[in-house]
């Protein structure tokens, strides 16, 4: 056999699958499945493992009988999946990380100035450089743990920034009438903190998600 197009094609028949049934299995339409089984393109990251569990093999053995430029073009794909896959859980620990130094962040500008009676600057200054440093390990891992997005997950990031935009609007709306109401301008910006911490945990949140749907 010498693509993986004939192999794919050869797996699904010994199953007795339609592309029909195997498109709705892996949530990507018949064309997708008739392109893979004619090499006109080879299935994305996040499809290879669900593809083999469905056939019931290993991705070793979806490749194994590849010949010539195609086995290594194949193997070298695998390959890829593997580090695609350490990408993401890197990225997602780094966020995960940033996450919690903007929690601990909040909680030392709460209580530094209040319960410790520490200088406003001091304590301001800390904070602030807590924050640069969680955005600058955000930025770090977006920038070197960058993927190719697949559709699903360029669907998963316009699911992802409606909500925030709803989100945002919501507290602005919030911010300014507690801020109007209260004029403590000084302590109603934590209230961006707050929003900042929610966009993160949603990035984290949505980035799991991914990571899972590739296992």
């Amino acid at each position: 056999m010498n693509s993986l197009g004939e192999r794919l094609f050869k797996l699904r028949r010994d199953k007795k699958l339609s592309q029909e049934e195997v498109a709705d299995k892996l949530n990507v339409t018949r064309q997708t499945i008739s392109k893979w089984e004619t090499d006109q393109s080879m299935p994305d990251f996040d499809k290879v493992v669900p593809l083999c569990e469905l056939y019931g093999i290993t991705p070793d053995e979806l490749f194994i009988e590849l010949k010539g430029k195609e086995k290594t073009k194949t193997n070298e794909f695998v390959i890829d999946l593997e580090e695609e896959k350490l990408k993401i859980s890197k990225k997602a620990k780094g966020i995960a990380t940033s996450v919690v130094l903007y929690f601990l962040g909040v909680v030392w500008i709460m209580i530094s100035i209040p319960v410790m009676n520490m200088n406003p600057v001091v304590a301001s200054a800390i904070f602030l450089l807590i924050c640069g440093v969680s955005t600058g390990i955000i930025i770090y891992v977006c920038i070197k743990y960058k993927k190719i997005k697949t559709h699903k997950e360029v669907e998963n990031d316009k699911l992802r920034n409606q909500i925030s935009n709803v989100v945002a609007i919501i507290v602005t709306i919030i911010y300014l009438i507690i801020s109007f109401k209260t004029m403590a301008w000084h302590i109603t910006w934590i209230i961006w903190v707050i929003f900042g911490l929610f966009e993160e945990i949603l990035k984290l949140i949505f980035m799991l998600r991914g990571y899972k749907d590739e296992k």
